[in-house]
């Protein structure tokens, strides 16, 4: 932000968070120039009219208003109360620390917001503005601050809009708010354009891993029907075999007792330590059950076994994960997962990346059970499932051969993520700096 000057002259606003602020500029309480919660739902709405709801989780700060839910008055939550209107700002009062603010756009006018939200309604204040000025981390942070509780940290409409806020005189906010909309959408098209980079990246990481697992890696080879539909083709020398016939056993993990913190727990590994975009397992933060004796002799996950999702997923992932288990410490598994130890027949890693392709294209879907709303892996269906395994060597060539090309692919997609990363830092320092006077935005177009 160095090609942007100072204001000429400053003062002390008298509020710690804000600091120095333009010497022209006011420090009021947001009251002073909104109001709040304006409009509700009428007590007269019948069970039946249908609404779109937004509720905490679906209001990101960076991404705005992801998603409305419809839904019928007498399903929704009884937090479904708030109205809004376009211009206005929600401000999530509950859970603060996840930073639940966003401006209401046309497409989310109409929405029934939860009561978890305060709608901020611009009134002797530019409404252009009053997105930004909230936007403002350090306010955010302030909000943060001044919220009550550990576990589910709130605070109230009323003490939230007491807060006070810098105030720039009418025609400033305009152009500040003009000069924030500009700066901010070539910020968010370059984060945009780097997604989608993200996106192809591992669109084509994918299609290598199927590639290879399924037609081996000499573009050469004499090529024979699998009779497997979603293999097709396999090299001639390769054998069509049963998922179930490459390993040696497929044991269901065990969730023990409480840790006694003495020496004597035993690490369990829980669908949440999954990696599901590079098939291992995360260590941090790393999970400790008390596990008999009898329970670690026969369920004990040693290095280089597979362990596979059994139960879980939903409506947006399938059960069904695998990840491989790289870890020196011995280990089992929650009850949620089971441990796949390769045969005799099958090289770990190559096994991991069959199955994980397997995922991908959804194999997992015929074998999954439904029930009270949890997805369930039917394991003796699912390892039925055709595939089609070359020699230990070819297996371990090509597990090679993914490993450096999968590698190479997951640098460029780190790099990727952190230029997002920094892209995101600048565009909320931006608007800090902004809505704070810490920089003269007058006169730029």
């Amino acid at each position: 932000m160095s090609q942007y000057k100072a204001y000429p002259a400053y003062k002390d606003s008298g509020v710690e968070w804000i600091g120095q602020v333009p010497e022209h500029w006011e420090v009021k309480p947001i009251c002073r120039v909104t109001s709040v919660n304006d409009d509700a739902l009428s007590d007269s709405t019948t069970g039946s009219t249908r609404i779109s709801y937004v509720d905490i989780s679906s209001v990101g700060y960076a991404e705005g208003i992801k998603q409305a839910t419809e839904m019928a008055f007498e399903d929704a939550p009884s937090r479904a109360r708030r109205k809004a209107s376009t211009g206005d700002v929600v401000v999530s009062t509950v859970r603060t620390y996840l930073k639940a603010v966003a401006a209401v756009t046309d497409e989310y006018a109409d929405c029934i917001f939860s009561t978890g939200f305060a709608v901020l309604r611009a009134r002797q204040l530019e409404q252009s503005f009053l997105k930004w000025m909230i936007l403002n981390e350090l306010l955010i942070q302030s909000i943060e601050a001044h919220s009550e509780g550990l576990s589910y940290p709130a605070i109230n409409a009323s003490a939230l809009v007491k807060l006070k806020s810098v105030i720039p005189p009418p025609e400033e906010q305009a152009t500040i708010a003009a000069a924030l909309d500009r700066e901010t959408a070539r910020i968010d098209a370059l984060v945009e354009k780097k997604t989608r980079f993200i996106e192809l990246l591992k669109e084509k990481r994918q299609a290598l891993i199927t590639h290879a697992v399924t037609k081996g890696l000499d573009p050469n080879a004499k090529m024979k029907d699998s009779g497997v539909e979603w293999i097709g083709q396999v090299p001639e020398h390769w054998q069509v075999k049963r998922l179930k016939h490459l390993i040696s056993q497929c044991q269901n993990g065990v969730w023990g007792d409480d840790p006694l913190e003495d020496g004597s727990d035993t690490l369990c590994i829980r669908v949440a330590d999954f990696d599901r975009d590079n098939n291992v397992v995360i260590y941090n933060p790393s999970t400790y059950r008390q596990i008999t004796k009898e329970h670690q002799d026969s369920r004990l996950v040693s290095k280089g076994d597979i362990l596979l999702e059994k139960s879980g997923g939903g409506a947006q992932t399938l059960v069904g994960a695998n990840v491989r288990y790289l870890g020196e410490e011995p280990a089992v598994c929650s009850n949620f997962v089971a441990v796949i130890k390769p045969s005799k027949m099958a090289e770990s890693a190559w096994l991991n990346y069959l199955m994980a392709s397997m995922y991908a294209l959804k194999i997992n879907l015929r074998s999954i059970k439904q029930s009270t709303g949890i997805q369930n892996l039917d394991s003796e269906q699912y390892l039925d499932e055709g595939v089609a395994a070359p020699s230990l060597d070819e297996q371990a060539t090509i597990a090679a051969a993914l490993d450096r090309e999968t590698a190479r692919i997951d640098a460029l997609i780190g790099k990727a993520e952190q230029s997002i990363t920094l892209l995101k830092e600048r565009r909320a320092a931006f608007i800090t700096a902004a809505v704070t006077g810490q920089i003269d935005l007058r006169g730029k177009q």
